[in-house]
């Protein structure tokens, strides 16, 4: 507390309270002036001068002896300096703190406590304040007679005279080393845990009660980030309820009721942006919280413990994507299978279809010499026999035919569907030069469907396209693809940068064997007709879209829920 100033360290910290010091209790200052009124010999004069100037003459039941020994035996280092900072007090318990006895300090200044490790502006702040006769609270480090440091928290209040002016300092201190280390081992401990939470590879989120987030880490931030700022606990809370049938908040923290954990739930997340789903393992584990309250010290309230919640979410990305391409080859040689067998079935029904006409005028010829309107008696039996031998090679070629499977309905997800055939059309969408701009919907409701024939059906829009892309000749190659959700069905649209339908042949193209190519080689005409055919199944539509001009727009829709028994 001294005007010169000890050099400034700079390992402190202090803390500044500027509000008036408060006057003493009444029942305290009348038993001060009953004690100035008979004081002990051992009180300096000038300690007397400070009390009568604090508290004057006003008398009460409290003897001044036990003030006095009040104010000596207080648990917190007392001491009275002048103007100057010299001391001209101190009590017990700063002879204890500080390890000076009284008459090694009395009459010296303050700054012997002084560590030279206190900030100088700190003191510069300290004065100021008392010298406009205000309370100074704050921390400074001092220095024990032994030499140990130790951090003090400080109570200076200045006392004034009759004039008003500042005649003394009533100065209180305590040791606060032991609380400081605790804050500071206590900080240290928080820095570490919040290390080992972002160092972690597992998204660790935890929630209060009412679901409020309290606690995240570095995977959680990069989620939202992923997310594009869309806070991911209500979608993980979401993909949850859709995904796995719970709300992990009213399961693990219930009105009423224990609550329960739960291990190990697998889920996907849609990012924004066309990017390929995530796919995370998460886990829930109540904790309990005792209650911080001063009711609850001595822990008789058990009612009052907080439930939180800790929500672990563990990438899993990489593993289902091992899995989806070992299933997308599986899938590869079915569709592969698939496709042969369909090209098969193409082949048959056309050739079926091209002996159906002949044989058909065979059969009127036939009638018309049957029933005397011919000539030639004798081409009757000739006719009978070419329309048997016609009608025998058509039963064997419809034996040929092979039998479509018939697939299950089962519950699917469009967006999926559509990336597996994306991926496996990669190779041939590279090759043709194309750029795909694949637009899915966040929160596609799922459909009930046959998943096989639903990707054949959009294997043959695709390949619909990238034909029609090459045949246009285009320097800008484009295949756009969108999903959205309508009110009852899924839209999906299906764009490419190709030449486009004739008016006359939006139609036509869904006609069975209408080829509209002008590389016919390899295309049967059956494609967009099949694709019409399980578009009908499912409950839906497809067309092309007349307003479209730049290119062709293919429009579908399917339903949310189709009978696919």
């Amino acid at each position: 507390m001294a005007r010169q100033f000890p050099n400034p360290g700079s390992s402190n910290t202090a803390t500044r309270d500027d509000r008036a010091a408060e006057p003493m209790p009444t029942a305290v200052g009348a038993a001060i002036s009953d004690f100035l009124l008979d004081p002990p010999p051992e009180i300096p004069p000038e300690v007397l001068r400070l009390l009568r100037l604090m508290f004057g003459t006003a008398t009460d039941s409290l003897p001044p002896r036990i003030y006095f020994e009040t104010v000596e035996h207080a648990p917190v280092a007392i001491s009275i300096t002048d103007a100057d900072a010299r001391i001209l007090y101190v009590n017990a318990a700063f002879e204890h703190l500080t390890g000076y006895a009284r008459n090694e300090v009395i009459g010296k200044n303050q700054s012997i406590l002084s560590s030279r490790s206190t900030p100088e502006a700190i003191y510069l702040e300290l004065w100021d304040t008392i010298l406009d006769k205000r309370t100074w609270t704050g921390n400074l480090v001092n220095r024990r007679k032994g030499g140990d440091d130790y951090l003090a928290e400080l109570v200076i209040s200045p006392v004034l005279d009759d004039s008003g002016q500042v005649a003394y300092f009533l100065g209180m201190h305590r040791d606060m080393t032991h609380e400081h280390e605790l804050s500071t081992a206590l900080h240290r401990q928080m820095t570490r845990i919040e290390n080992v939470l972002n160092a972690a590879p597992a998204i660790v989120v935890l929630l209060d009660s009412t679901g409020r987030r309290i606690l995240d880490n570095l995977e959680y931030q990069k989620l939202r980030d992923d997310l594009q700022g869309e806070e991911p606990l209500t979608r993980l809370c979401r993909a949850l309820r859709e995904q796995a049938g719970f709300n992990p908040l009213e399961r693990l923290l219930p009105t009423q009721g224990q609550g329960e954990d739960f291990q190990n739930i697998e889920i996907s997340l849609d990012l924004p942006g066309g990017l390929a789903s995530r796919w995370l393992s998460c886990s829930g584990t109540q904790i309990r919280e005792q209650d911080g309250s001063a009711r609850n010290y001595f822990g008789r309230h058990a009612v009052g413990t907080n439930r939180l919640l800790l929500l672990l979410a563990t990438d899993v990305t990489l593993r289902h994507r091992e899995i989806e391409r070992a299933y997308l080859e599986s899938l590869r040689a079915r569709m592969a299978e698939q496709q042969l067998s369909q090209g098969m079935r193409e082949a048959l029904a056309a050739a079926r279809y091209q002996i159906e006409s002949p044989l058909n005028l065979l059969r009127a010829a036939s009638a018309m010499f049957a029933n005397g309107v011919g000539t030639l008696d004798n081409f009757a039996p000739t006719l009978a026999q070419i329309i048997s031998a016609s009608e025998q090679a058509l039963q064997t070629l419809q034996a040929a035919i092979p039998d479509e499977a018939v697939e299950i309905g089962v519950s699917v997800n469009v967006n999926d569907l559509l990336r597996h055939v994306l991926t496996l059309e990669t190779n041939a969408l590279l090759v043709a030069g194309v750029v795909v701009d694949w637009k899915p919907a966040m929160d596609l409701p799922s459909i009930t469907g046959r998943e096989t024939e639903l990707r054949s059906l959009f294997k043959n829009l695709i390949d619909n396209a990238v034909q029609a892309i090459r045949e246009g000749n285009r320097d800008h190659r484009e295949l756009r693809i969108v999903t959205r959700a309508l009110t009852d069905a899924i839209e999906i649209l299906i764009e490419d940068s190709g030449p486009g339908f004739p008016p006359d042949a939006r139609y036509r193209a869904f006609e069975p064997f209408y080829i509209g190519w002008r590389n016919r080689r390899g295309h049967s005409g059956m494609g967009l007709t099949l694709a019409q055919e399980i578009a009908n199944e499912h409950g839906g539509s497809i067309e092309i879209d007349p307003e479209f001009t730049d290119g062709c727009r293919v429009r579908m829709t399917l339903t949310h829920l189709i009978d696919c028994k």
